[in-house]
């Protein structure tokens, strides 16, 4: 039975995993992140980074191997975790032409970089006050 469960289990990761990855190559957030950050010449590195930072996250989260590296550590992998997945989410914005469509609707002409700067300072904050005032739960 457990044989069957651990088959499920490891296609269903499989899949999942693959409409990620596929969802992400099809909008073509790699390498439009490559290009703002002056990466492009870099695209199949940074592919393959992100690709082994999910597999190893996703052996450390299942497995629960413990790094005794402190709180110090903690902090600067959960800071650059931020960073990439705030990255990720205004690259995907930006594919899908999120924000120029708001500010099309909404006749706006100014302000575009404050509202930029209150998505990520919201996401940010929002994210400490569930990890850290609610105690990871919710």
């Amino acid at each position: 039975m457990n044989i069957l469960l651990a088959i499920i289990g490891l296609a269903s990761g499989f899949a999942v995993a693959s409409g990620v990855f596929a969802l992400v190559t099809i909008l073509g957030i790699i390498p439009r992140l490559c290009d703002r950050l002056g990466l492009a010449t870099d695209t199949h590195l940074m592919e393959t980074i992100i690709t082994v930072g999910g597999t190893v996250g996703s052996i450390i989260t299942i497995f629960r191997i413990s790094m005794p590296f402190g709180i110090c550590f903690l902090a600067v992998i959960g800071l650059f975790a931020g960073i990439y997945i705030g990255s990720l989410a205004m690259a995907l914005a930006e594919t899908l032409k999120v924000v120029p469509i708001l500010c099309q609707r909404t006749n706006l002409k100014l302000g575009i970089a404050v509202i930029i700067t209150a998505i990520a300072l919201g996401k940010g904050f929002g994210t400490f006050y569930q990890l850290f005032l609610m105690g990871g739960q919710g």
